[in-house]
């Protein structure tokens, strides 16, 4: 009778941490617009998803190339979450049953430095065209930033679009004029005007656009959430839906939109949500 119930007790773990998936984030602590990776390794699953309640977000696994029963999902976190813990809840089918598990993101506040910047007025004030202007090309960017490719369009390492020095960091606190404030969204190279920009990795491109704030702009679909973004240009060379290869040239840089001078300003979308580029593009040449 003993021997039985050891059997069965046997069996019983057995089955049950055959059940269990193996979930885990590549770094359990991030910066406020950072991006995390997900992974999860499971035999026999469907539908891998996870779900951030507070936020509203759905965002899909992928499978990691070359690997078997192993997906990856990326997390980003917003400027606007800091010292906070988010629950992230991830579902999948299993044996014809939809099973739950779920782990926890800690997201700190960075060290983000802060700076003024010197613009015409028109750039900060702005008037009822300007304003209507904005909010269309926002709502515009959006839409594009909220359709999903699942699809993945990559298949080699990121790159810079330019290869010179930083002359402003992602994140930095920003001050216009004295009055209007914000934070730099994107990563600033150095460039005179008419420089060649290349595109940081296979991709469509979904807009070039001359824009109010970012000036001559191009946006990059890569698939699977991932989108960059390139402003301030002075001349377009590609179209949109046209294919691009990694290191293609797209665009000369300029002086377009709000700037001070001649650079250009790089930035990135995960899920829609704006992340610090540099972070991000470490962090999908892991994969």
């Amino acid at each position: 009778m003993l021997k039985k119930i050891i059997i069965f007790y046997i069996l019983l773990m057995t089955s049950l941490f055959a059940s269990k998936i193996d979930l885990y984030f590549n770094k359990n602590t991030i910066n406020n617009a950072q991006t995390a990776i997900l992974y999860l390794n499971a035999k026999d699953i469907k539908e891998p998803k996870l779900t951030i309640l507070d936020k509203k977000i759905n965002i899909n696994f992928y499978k990691l190339p070359n690997k078997n029963n192993s997906y990856y999902a990326l997390v980003p976190a917003s400027y606007y979450d800091m010292n906070k813990k988010i629950k992230v809840i991830v579902s999948y089918i299993k044996d014809n049953k939809k099973d739950f598990e779920s782990i926890y993101l800690n997201i700190k506040e960075g060290d983000y430095k802060s700076e003024v910047i010197k613009v015409k007025s028109s750039k900060v004030t702005l008037n009822t065209k300007s304003k209507d202007r904005t909010q269309k090309e926002y709502k515009e960017a959006m839409d594009i930033y909220n359709t999903f490719t699942n699809k993945r369009l990559w298949n080699k390492k990121f790159i810079l679009p330019l290869n010179t020095s930083i002359t402003s960091d992602f994140g930095t606190k920003r001050v216009y004029n004295n009055t209007l404030k914000g934070y730099h969204s994107g990563t600033d190279f150095k460039a005179k005007v008419g420089t060649k920009i290349v595109a940081a990795n296979d991709g469509v491109v979904v807009l070039t656009k001359n824009r109010f704030y970012a000036g001559n702009s191009i946006i990059i679909n890569h698939g699977q959430g991932v989108y960059t973004c390139y402003y301030h240009l002075s001349k377009f060379l590609v179209k949109p839906n046209q294919k691009v290869k990694r290191g293609e040239v797209i665009a000369l840089s300029g002086k377009t939109g709000r700037v001070t001078g001649p650079h250009l300003h790089f930035s990135t979308r995960v899920n829609s949500i704006q992340v610090d580029p540099l972070q991000l593009i470490k962090i999908l040449n892991e994969l």
